[in-house]
């Protein structure tokens, strides 16, 4: 049998946040229900009657109580199977959980709160103890409703976070193979000379970008650029670059200019660096800069003439086993509007090899924090001098992986150009 009692206020347990509402009565005396139920009613809680374990289940697989009050001593099931059987049943939600003895002994109140009681109330129950006890719970039941309900907020923005980074990663999948096909051909011969090309970004995308285009038919051009930081909006400027150095467009090639015959012809190095600063400070207008390394091979002498901007040094391996470090630094493009640029030049022999690489390389860390540096460098190439093409940079990697372990902090791009002699037969 059940007797609900409701008011239109609470007390302590009045409406808001977490506030105790239903009260569970569970006593096989009908007499000691009706007492704590008057008295409960009275306080403005809605209070429901249960006279056994079992039914008190039943009852609050329907009602869901905040706050249950049981005798510990009952036929059947006893009040610690019944808070054994409820913490099962409500898995989910709270309920605070009083029982009703008149037991003291300490062994006693440890088993009650092994078996998953809150509190105790010893008999006769004194009415102002119950609704001290009663407001204590609600306190509690508050806090751990207002806990779980920011949890729920938590959890709740972590999913739309997921989502978020979920559809952003798919984005940045894209974006990587589109920055990938920046670099269209990674490998090109051209007779007696051929160009091989190396991009990893070390996240999604990056600010890395190589590539190369024929100037005339004796002289090609090769780029190695490293746009200041990481992610989209570098990614953004290694785009537009591109466009900027394309080799399929000479027409929008700022290096190309072309003669009254038709005829493409390349502006000097330090020329195409001071374009590119004043373009990117004036027109382009963005807090991003980059470093560059530009080269114009000519393919039939092997003169090479070419601008650095903030770049590593360009590295020649010669046909010997030297290596020689040119170059003196200069300033990135894009940082200052009065920045000069000073162009110097090279000559490659037959069987020289010309390596334009980014500090992805050179600044790559072992496990001590030691860099790789241009020493190193050279030692890779070194080793690997007997590997031609893109086998060489891959080569390169490979050791680069052995030396850091395998993790890249930053980008890693090279431009590798191997010179064999003259091109014959060249217009």
């Amino acid at each position: 049998m059940t007797l609900p009692y409701q008011t239109q206020t609470t007390g302590e347990g009045g409406p808001g946040f977490g506030a105790v509402r239903r009260v569970l009565v569970v006593d096989d005396s009908r007499m000691q229900r009706r007492i704590l139920s008057v008295t409960l009613a009275r306080a403005g809680y809605e209070v429901v009657e249960a006279a056994s374990g079992a039914e008190a289940l039943e009852i609050a697989a329907r009602l869901v109580p905040d706050l249950i009050l049981s005798d510990w001593m009952m036929p059947g099931m006893d009040g610690l199977d019944f808070c054994r059987a409820l913490r099962t049943q409500m898995l989910g939600r709270y309920v605070y959980f009083i029982l009703l003895t008149s037991r003291t002994e300490i062994n006693d109140v440890a088993e009650g709160l092994q078996s998953g009681a809150d509190d105790f109330l010893t008999k006769p129950v004194n009415g102002q103890e119950l609704r001290a006890r009663i407001a204590a719970g609600e306190r509690i039941l508050r806090m751990e409703r207002e806990l779980n309900e920011k949890n729920r907020l938590v959890s709740s923005t972590l999913d739309a976070l997921q989502s978020l980074y979920d559809s952003l990663d798919r984005d940045l999948i894209e974006a990587r193979k589109l920055q990938q096909s920046l670099v269209r051909e990674r490998h090109r011969s051209f007779g007696n000379a051929e160009v091989s090309l190396l991009l990893r970004p070390s996240g999604h995308v990056g600010g890395d970008l190589v590539g190369f285009f024929p100037i005339n038919a004796r002289r090609v051009g090769l780029f190695s650029i490293d746009v200041s930081g990481h992610g989209i909006t570098s990614a953004l400027m290694t785009a537009r670059l591109a466009g900027l150095l394309s080799g399929t467009s000479p027409e929008q090639n700022i290096v190309l200019v072309q003669s009254d015959f038709g005829i493409y012809e390349a502006r000097p190095p330090a020329e195409v660096a001071a374009h590119l600063n004043r373009l990117l400070l004036e027109e382009i207008a963005t807090e991003s800069y980059f470093t560059l390394l530009y080269a114009d091979v000519d393919l039939i002498s092997g003169r090479v003439s070419m601008v650095q901007a903030g770049h590593p040094h360009p590295v020649i391996q010669r046909a010997c086993g030297r290596i020689d470090q040119l170059g003196a630094g200069g300033l990135p493009v894009g940082l200052l509007a009065e920045a000069e640029y000073q162009g110097f030049t090279a000559r490659l022999h037959p069987g020289d090899r010309l390596l334009l690489a980014s500090d992805g390389i050179t600044e790559a860390a072992d496990a001590e924090g030691v860099q790789l540096g241009e020493d190193g460098l050279a030692r890779l190439m070194t080793r690997n001098a007997g590997r031609s093409g893109p086998g060489f940079l891959e080569a390169m990697v490979r050791d680069l992986e052995a030396f850091t372990g395998g993790e890249f902090a930053d980008d890693v791009s090279a431009v590798f150009f191997e010179f064999h002699g003259a091109k014959e037969n060249a217009g």
